[in-house]
C-alpha cells in the first residue's frame, strides 16, 4: 500500500480513560508502522473535541507517527468539572503531562489549536522537557503584544463571561447564534451534539471564564522562554485572532521559530485546509533533529 493510500484510509485507534487528579480524560492512540521515535501529541480547542484532527491522525498515522489525541477537561468524552477555577490554564496544562505519563511518553511532539494551542504554549513554557517541537495554530505566545484588530475581534469573549445569559442566547432558537458566529466553519452538527450533553456548554465556555475574565490591570508574572523549535501558524479568514500578534510571537521564542500563513481558510484548519496543514506538519517534524529513530 503507497502512502497516499494509508493518508485515504482512517487508522483504527484504541481509547482509554487518563486520570489527571479527580478529572477522567478520554485519550485516543493511533499506532501505525512506527518509524519515529518521537510521538505526537494533538490537542484541541473550542468547541471541539479531539475529532477535530481527523485529518492529521490519517497523515501522521501514514507517515509513521504514533499520534496521542486527548478530548481537553469539559470536551468530548472527557469529565467536565463544575466549577469555573477547574479551568484556570494551569490545569489542562498538567492534565497533558499526565496524558503523556500515562502513555509512558517522555517527550513529544506537541501541536495544539486555539485553546490547545493556549495548552502548548503552556505546556513547552513551564515543562519544556517533555516538548520536542511545538506547533501552535491560530493563537500567539500567551505574552504576545496586544492589537487593536484583537481587541475588536474578541468581543464575543467578553459575552461569554455573562454566566447563564451566555448560555441561554447560544442554545436559543436550535443553536442560532452558534450557527451564526461559526459562519459554518465548523463540525457544526458534531459541536452541537457535544454541547447538548449536560453541562458540556457551560463547561466550554468556562475556559473563557476562568483565564479571560476582566481583571485589574497589573504587572503579568514572567515567563520562562520557549526554547524548543517552534511553528505558529496562522489562517488568513480567521475571524477570531489577528496574525500581527502570531507574527510577534517570534520574538518570544528562544528557539528556532517558523512562522506560516494559510490562505483560504478560516479559524478551523483543520478542516478547511487539512491538506496544506498535513504538508506544514510533516515538513516540520521531519526537519527538526531527533524526530526520526
Amino acid at each position: 500500500m503507497s502512502e497516499v493510500d494509508a493518508i485515504d484510509q482512517e487508522p483504527e485507534g484504541t481509547s482509554r480513560m487518563v486520570s489527571s487528579g479527580s478529572v477522567r480524560l478520554h485519550v485516543e492512540e493511533y499506532v501505525g508502522e512506527q518509524r519515529h521515535e518521537t510521538p505526537v501529541l494533538l490537542i484541541h480547542g473550542f468547541p471541539d473535541s479531539g475529532v477535530l484532527w481527523r485529518p492529521q491522525i490519517r497523515a501522521l498515522v501514514a507517515a509513521g507517527f504514533r499520534v496521542i489525541v486527548p478530548d481537553s477537561r469539559g470536551f468530548g468524552r472527557s469529565d467536565r468539572p463544575a466549577e469555573v477555577k477547574d479551568y484556570v490554564i494551569s490545569e489542562p496544562r498538567e492534565d497533558m503531562i499526565a496524558v503523556l505519563d500515562a502513555f509512558d511518553i517522555p517527550v513529544a511532539h506537541v501541536v495544539g489549536h486555539d485553546w490547545g494551542a493556549t495548552v502548548a504554549w503552556q505546556v513547552a513554557i513551564f515543562h519544556p522537557e517533555r516538548v520536542k517541537t511545538l506547533t501552535a495554530l491560530s493563537v500567539p505566545h500567551p505574552r504576545a503584544p496586544q492589537t487593536l484588530r484583537q481587541a475588536e475581534m474578541s468581543w464575543y469573549m467578553l459575552f461569554f463571561q455573562f454566566e447563564g445569559i451566555a448560555e441561554a442566547t447560544i442554545k436559543d432558537n436550535d443553536w442560532e447564534w452558534l450557527r451564526w458566529f461559526s459562519r459554518g466553519q465548523i463540525d457544526l452538527d458534531r459541536a452541537i451534539a457535544d454541547l447538548s450533553r449536560p453541562g458540556a456548554l457551560t463547561a466550554a465556555l468556562n475556559w473563557y471564564r476562568a483565564n479571560l475574565a476582566p481583571r485589574m490591570p497589573g504587572p503579568l508574572p514572567e515567563l520562562p522562554p520557549v526554547t524548543m523549535p517552534t511553528m505558529g501558524v496562522w489562517s488568513e479568514g480567521d475571524q477570531q485572532l489577528d496574525g500581527e500578534r502570531m507574527a510577534m510571537s517570534g520574538d518570544l521564542v528562544s528557539g528556532p521559530w517558523r512562522h506560516e500563513v494559510i490562505s483560504d481558510s478560516s479559524h478551523w484548519i483543520s478542516i478547511d485546509a487539512p491538506d496544506r496543514l498535513n504538508e506544514l506538519l510533516l515538513d516540520w517534524l521531519l526537519s527538526n533533529p531527533g524526530a526520526a529513530s
